[in-house]
Protein backbone atom coordinates (compact mmCIF):
# COMPACT_ATOMS: atom_id res chain seq x y z
CA UNK A 1 0.00 0.00 0.00
CA UNK A 2 1.39 3.48 -0.89
CA UNK A 3 2.18 5.69 2.07
CA UNK A 4 1.13 8.65 -0.25
CA UNK A 5 -1.43 8.48 -3.24
CA UNK A 6 -1.65 11.06 -5.49
CA UNK A 7 -4.42 11.10 -8.09
CA UNK A 8 -5.16 13.58 -10.76
CA UNK A 9 -8.54 15.30 -12.08
CA UNK A 10 -8.25 17.68 -14.69
CA UNK A 11 -6.33 20.84 -13.12
CA UNK A 12 -6.86 19.54 -9.74
CA UNK A 13 -3.85 17.34 -7.57
CA UNK A 14 -5.13 15.61 -4.68
CA UNK A 15 -2.42 14.29 -2.89
CA UNK A 16 -3.70 11.89 -0.04
CA UNK A 17 -1.52 10.48 3.12
CA UNK A 18 -2.79 7.04 3.17
CA UNK A 19 -1.51 5.22 6.41
CA UNK A 20 -5.25 4.75 8.40
CA UNK A 21 -4.41 2.08 9.91
CA UNK A 22 -1.91 4.47 12.54
CA UNK A 23 -3.73 8.19 11.89
CA UNK A 24 -1.79 8.90 9.23
CA UNK A 25 1.39 8.85 10.56
CA UNK A 26 4.43 11.03 9.47
CA UNK A 27 7.42 8.16 8.48
CA UNK A 28 10.77 8.70 6.33
CA UNK A 29 8.53 7.08 3.66
CA UNK A 30 5.55 9.44 3.73
CA UNK A 31 8.44 12.72 3.85
CA UNK A 32 9.93 11.18 0.62
CA UNK A 33 6.82 10.36 -1.04
CA UNK A 34 5.48 13.87 -0.37
CA UNK A 35 8.40 15.86 -1.38
CA UNK A 36 8.71 13.98 -4.75
CA UNK A 37 5.25 14.76 -5.24
CA UNK A 38 5.98 18.72 -4.33
CA UNK A 39 8.54 18.13 -6.88
CA UNK A 40 6.61 16.76 -9.40
CA UNK A 41 3.54 19.86 -8.75
CA UNK A 42 5.98 22.58 -8.80
CA UNK A 43 6.83 21.76 -12.32
CA UNK A 44 3.61 20.67 -13.87
CA UNK A 45 2.18 24.36 -14.97
CA UNK A 46 -1.20 22.32 -15.84
CA UNK A 47 -2.16 21.54 -11.66
CA UNK A 48 -3.91 24.53 -10.58
CA UNK A 49 -4.97 23.66 -7.16
CA UNK A 50 -3.22 20.63 -4.81
CA UNK A 51 -5.70 19.08 -2.13
CA UNK A 52 -4.03 17.97 0.68
CA UNK A 53 -5.72 15.46 2.92
CA UNK A 54 -5.43 12.83 4.97
CA UNK A 55 -7.40 9.07 4.28
CA UNK A 56 -9.37 7.58 7.02
CA UNK A 57 -10.61 9.06 10.78
CA UNK A 58 -7.27 11.20 10.76
CA UNK A 59 -5.39 13.63 8.88
CA UNK A 60 -2.34 13.22 10.31
CA UNK A 61 -1.57 12.35 14.01
CA UNK A 62 2.07 13.64 13.80
CA UNK A 63 5.71 11.52 13.67
CA UNK A 64 5.09 7.69 13.50
CA UNK A 65 6.03 5.88 16.85
CA UNK A 66 8.18 3.07 14.87
CA UNK A 67 10.18 6.40 13.63
CA UNK A 68 10.69 7.62 16.67
CA UNK A 69 11.70 4.73 17.83
CA UNK A 70 14.52 4.45 15.53
CA UNK A 71 15.43 7.95 16.11
CA UNK A 72 16.55 6.85 19.86
CA UNK A 73 19.50 5.49 18.58
CA UNK A 74 20.35 8.36 16.04
CA UNK A 75 23.33 9.89 16.51
CA UNK A 76 23.12 13.79 16.26
CA UNK A 77 24.56 13.88 12.38
CA UNK A 78 21.69 11.22 11.40
CA UNK A 79 18.90 12.94 13.55
CA UNK A 80 19.90 16.10 11.52
CA UNK A 81 19.84 14.48 8.46
CA UNK A 82 16.56 13.19 9.25
CA UNK A 83 14.88 16.56 9.88
CA UNK A 84 16.53 17.94 6.92
CA UNK A 85 14.42 16.34 5.19
CA UNK A 86 11.65 17.01 6.87
CA UNK A 87 12.59 20.49 5.99
CA UNK A 88 12.98 20.23 2.45
CA UNK A 89 9.81 18.98 2.75
CA UNK A 90 8.32 21.60 4.29
CA UNK A 91 9.85 24.35 2.04
CA UNK A 92 8.67 22.43 -1.54
CA UNK A 93 5.18 22.50 -0.25
CA UNK A 94 4.89 26.14 1.04
CA UNK A 95 7.11 27.66 -2.34
CA UNK A 96 4.21 25.47 -4.66
CA UNK A 97 2.71 28.52 -7.02
CA UNK A 98 -0.43 27.03 -6.75
CA UNK A 99 -2.78 27.09 -3.90
CA UNK A 100 -2.72 24.17 -1.63
CA UNK A 101 -6.13 23.58 0.07
CA UNK A 102 -5.78 21.34 3.23
CA UNK A 103 -8.81 19.09 4.24
CA UNK A 104 -8.66 18.32 8.07
CA UNK A 105 -10.64 15.62 9.83
CA UNK A 106 -10.15 14.12 12.88
CA UNK A 107 -6.66 14.93 14.38
CA UNK A 108 -4.18 17.30 13.14
CA UNK A 109 -0.90 16.59 15.65
CA UNK A 110 2.38 17.83 15.59
CA UNK A 111 4.02 17.67 11.68
CA UNK A 112 0.19 17.53 10.95
CA UNK A 113 -0.28 21.30 12.48
CA UNK A 114 2.65 21.76 10.21
CA UNK A 115 1.36 20.43 7.48
CA UNK A 116 -2.14 22.84 7.99
CA UNK A 117 0.11 25.51 8.58
CA UNK A 118 1.45 25.38 5.09
CA UNK A 119 -1.93 25.29 3.26
CA UNK A 120 -3.27 28.27 1.80
CA UNK A 121 -6.82 27.31 2.60
CA UNK A 122 -7.76 25.27 5.45
CA UNK A 123 -11.29 23.40 5.58
CA UNK A 124 -11.48 22.07 8.93
CA UNK A 125 -14.41 19.34 10.09
CA UNK A 126 -16.27 20.78 13.13
CA UNK A 127 -14.67 17.87 15.56
CA UNK A 128 -11.29 18.24 14.57
CA UNK A 129 -8.82 18.46 16.99
CA UNK A 130 -5.17 19.90 16.93
CA UNK A 131 -2.24 19.95 18.95
CA UNK A 132 1.87 20.38 19.11
CA UNK A 133 2.05 17.94 21.31
CA UNK A 134 6.16 17.88 21.18
CA UNK A 135 7.38 19.23 24.16
CA UNK A 136 5.27 16.61 26.34
CA UNK A 137 7.69 13.98 24.63
CA UNK A 138 10.65 16.10 25.61
CA UNK A 139 11.63 17.48 21.72
CA UNK A 140 10.25 20.88 20.27
CA UNK A 141 7.93 21.95 16.96
CA UNK A 142 11.40 23.05 15.48
CA UNK A 143 11.32 22.37 11.79
CA UNK A 144 7.63 23.34 11.33
CA UNK A 145 7.87 26.31 13.42
CA UNK A 146 7.98 28.74 11.42
CA UNK A 147 5.72 27.77 9.15
CA UNK A 148 2.79 27.24 12.38
CA UNK A 149 4.71 31.04 13.75
CA UNK A 150 3.94 32.49 10.47
CA UNK A 151 0.10 31.54 10.29
CA UNK A 152 -0.50 31.95 14.13
CA UNK A 153 1.31 34.33 15.32
CA UNK A 154 4.30 34.67 18.68
CA UNK A 155 1.08 34.85 21.25
CA UNK A 156 -0.56 31.90 20.09
CA UNK A 157 2.75 29.91 19.48
CA UNK A 158 4.01 30.69 23.47
CA UNK A 159 0.51 28.90 24.30
CA UNK A 160 0.61 26.20 22.04
CA UNK A 161 4.29 25.35 21.55
CA UNK A 162 4.72 25.49 25.36
CA UNK A 163 2.42 23.77 27.09
CA UNK A 164 1.77 21.19 24.36
CA UNK A 165 -1.73 21.48 24.59
CA UNK A 166 -4.89 20.61 22.37
CA UNK A 167 -7.26 22.50 21.00
CA UNK A 168 -10.04 22.17 18.97
CA UNK A 169 -11.39 23.44 15.47
CA UNK A 170 -12.95 26.55 16.72
CA UNK A 171 -9.80 28.03 18.52
CA UNK A 172 -8.27 26.60 15.39
CA UNK A 173 -9.95 29.14 13.34
CA UNK A 174 -9.51 31.71 15.53
CA UNK A 175 -6.05 31.61 15.79
CA UNK A 176 -5.88 31.90 12.01
CA UNK A 177 -4.76 27.91 11.35
CA UNK A 178 -8.37 27.04 10.18
CA UNK A 179 -10.25 29.20 7.87
CA UNK A 180 -13.59 27.26 7.43
CA UNK A 181 -15.28 24.92 9.66
CA UNK A 182 -17.91 22.37 8.33
CA UNK A 183 -19.72 19.40 9.52
CA UNK A 184 -17.50 16.46 8.68
CA UNK A 185 -19.96 15.57 5.42
CA UNK A 186 -19.71 18.48 4.46
CA UNK A 187 -15.89 18.20 4.26
CA UNK A 188 -15.77 17.39 0.47
CA UNK A 189 -18.19 19.82 -0.98
CA UNK A 190 -16.52 23.34 0.84
CA UNK A 191 -13.10 21.39 -0.27
CA UNK A 192 -14.50 21.81 -4.06
CA UNK A 193 -15.81 25.21 -3.77
CA UNK A 194 -12.53 26.53 -2.13
CA UNK A 195 -10.97 24.75 -5.47
CA UNK A 196 -13.66 26.34 -7.83
CA UNK A 197 -12.82 29.59 -6.13
CA UNK A 198 -9.34 28.63 -7.54
CA UNK A 199 -10.19 28.14 -10.90
CA UNK A 200 -11.90 31.12 -11.55
CA UNK A 201 -8.57 33.11 -10.71
CA UNK A 202 -5.64 33.90 -12.63
CA UNK A 203 -2.69 30.86 -12.49
CA UNK A 204 -0.35 33.05 -13.34
CA UNK A 205 -1.53 36.02 -10.84
CA UNK A 206 -1.98 33.65 -8.36
CA UNK A 207 1.29 32.08 -8.41
CA UNK A 208 2.69 35.77 -8.28
CA UNK A 209 0.52 36.69 -5.28
CA UNK A 210 1.72 34.05 -3.52
CA UNK A 211 5.27 34.79 -3.92
CA UNK A 212 4.66 38.39 -3.23
CA UNK A 213 3.51 37.83 0.37
CA UNK A 214 6.52 35.98 0.99
CA UNK A 215 8.40 38.84 -0.19
CA UNK A 216 6.15 41.58 1.66
CA UNK A 217 5.30 40.05 4.71
CA UNK A 218 6.50 41.98 7.58
CA UNK A 219 8.02 44.65 5.95
CA UNK A 220 6.94 48.32 6.34
CA UNK A 221 5.04 49.12 3.10
CA UNK A 222 7.92 52.33 1.83
CA UNK A 223 10.51 49.81 2.11
CA UNK A 224 8.70 47.48 -0.24
CA UNK A 225 7.06 50.22 -2.77
CA UNK A 226 9.27 49.38 -5.60
CA UNK A 227 8.78 45.78 -5.23
CA UNK A 228 5.04 45.90 -5.13
CA UNK A 229 4.83 48.71 -8.27
CA UNK A 230 7.00 46.73 -10.28
CA UNK A 231 4.69 43.85 -9.49
CA UNK A 232 1.53 44.97 -10.42
CA UNK A 233 3.14 46.76 -13.35
CA UNK A 234 4.47 43.62 -14.86
CA UNK A 235 1.45 42.03 -14.09
CA UNK A 236 -0.84 44.18 -16.14
CA UNK A 237 1.21 43.84 -19.38
CA UNK A 238 1.65 40.29 -18.81
CA UNK A 239 -0.51 37.62 -21.19
CA UNK A 240 -2.85 36.75 -17.77
CA UNK A 241 -3.24 40.40 -17.35
CA UNK A 242 -4.10 42.12 -20.22
CA UNK A 243 -6.77 38.88 -20.82
CA UNK A 244 -7.92 39.73 -17.35
CA UNK A 245 -9.25 43.13 -17.91
CA UNK A 246 -10.04 42.91 -21.08
CA UNK A 247 -12.53 39.50 -19.94
CA UNK A 248 -13.99 42.28 -17.15
CA UNK A 249 -14.58 45.29 -19.39
CA UNK A 250 -16.11 43.08 -22.03
CA UNK A 251 -18.36 41.20 -19.17
CA UNK A 252 -17.25 38.17 -20.45
CA UNK A 253 -15.06 35.15 -18.50
CA UNK A 254 -11.37 34.95 -18.70
CA UNK A 255 -9.99 32.04 -20.66
CA UNK A 256 -8.69 30.59 -18.15
CA UNK A 257 -12.19 29.84 -16.62
CA UNK A 258 -13.55 29.26 -19.55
Amino acid sequence: MSAVVIDRDGPILRITLNRPDVRNAIDENVIHALTSAAASAAEDRSVRAVVLAGNGKAFCSGADVGWMAKAIAYSRQENLSDAEDMARLMERLDTLPMPVIGRIQGSALGGGVGLAAICDIVVAADDAVFGLSEVKLGILPAVVGPYVLRKIGISAARELFLTGMRFDAAHARQIGLVHEIVPADGLDAAVAKRVADVLAASPAGIARAKALIREIAGAHPDHVIGLTTNAIATQRVSEEGQEGLRAFLEKRKPSWSA
